[in-house]
């Protein structure tokens, strides 16, 4: 069986590419997370990270994304919510030229806005740092999201949830007991969940959002098997130098 994505709900198909949801999390304090995207299509489908006024940066596999609402805590209080909200349409969305659905590599999409966000206390961008280190295995990270929080449930999760992952050795995250190679966790993926004992996770619905560690963002929720499941931990887009150069160099291109 192949890992689903955390993104289209778990998907239809076998690939945790689905949009994931928090396990064993909690409710994160209103707006504290002001870079936070949360993107639609008819519905809520995915999360994202605000890296400029103008671009957000979410997983390749969260496709046909029409709308991306920021300063949402919220989903269904739209009206509590109105002078904390701002909505944009996806002018131009554009995928990783590499991403491969099947190797799950190069998970990353870019999403140009129609009109560059107000920055406010409420919605502000997570500017990327170019010399960020690969967590270590052992080291504690953030990831966040309005997806499911267990594995009974359909439905996103209403409020902003996030939960703290232990990054896992890539190594034993490629043994027979973990993915066991199907696919591979390759070095420009991050292996996160249980420390051994207590279970946490994203899941489907949270595909997109940020996973952050020592304070900066590293990468991006993309893919799992289930969701908190010790061994089948969540794997997170890393973002090496190269596809750091590669979000730098769009998003500068599509500027011109």
């Amino acid at each position: 069986m192949f890992p689903q994505s955390r993104f289209c709900n778990r998907c239809h198909v076998m690939i945790r590419f689905v949009f994931s949801e928090i396990i064993n999390g909690k409710e994160v304090q209103q707006h504290s997370l002001p870079f936070m995207a949360l993107l639609e299509n008819d519905k809520p489908m995915c999360g994202g990270v605000l890296i400029d006024p103008k671009w957000v940066l979410t997983a390749a596999h969260c496709r046909d994304i029409k709308t991306v609402l920021l300063g949402v805590h919220s989903i269904k209080d739209k009206a509590k919510e109105k002078n904390f909200r701002q909505v944009r349409k996806v002018k131009k969305s554009i995928p990783h030229p590499c991403f491969d659905k099947d190797e799950r590599v190069n998970d990353l999409r870019l999403l140009k806005l129609d009109k560059a966000v107000k920055l406010t206390k409420w919605v502000s961008a997570l500017k990327l740092n170019y010399n960020v280190k690969e967590p270590t295995a052992g080291s504690r990270c953030l990831v966040a999201g309005w997806g499911k929080t267990n594995n009974r449930v359909d439905k996103m999760s209403d409020v902003l949830m996030s939960v703290n992952v232990t990054v896992i050795d890539r190594v034993k995250c490629n043994s027979p007991d973990y993915y066991n190679f199907n696919p591979v966790i390759t070095k420009s993926m991050i292996c996160a969940g249980s420390d051994g004992k207590n279970v946490a996770d994203t899941c489907q619905g949270d595909s997109g959002g940020p996973i952050i560690c020592n304070g900066f963002l590293a990468g991006v929720t993309s893919f799992g098997d289930k969701c908190g499941v010790i061994k089948k931990p969540g794997v997170y887009t890393y973002l090496t130098a190269n596809l750091l150069n590669w979000i730098k160099k769009t998003t500068k291109t599509a500027e011109i």
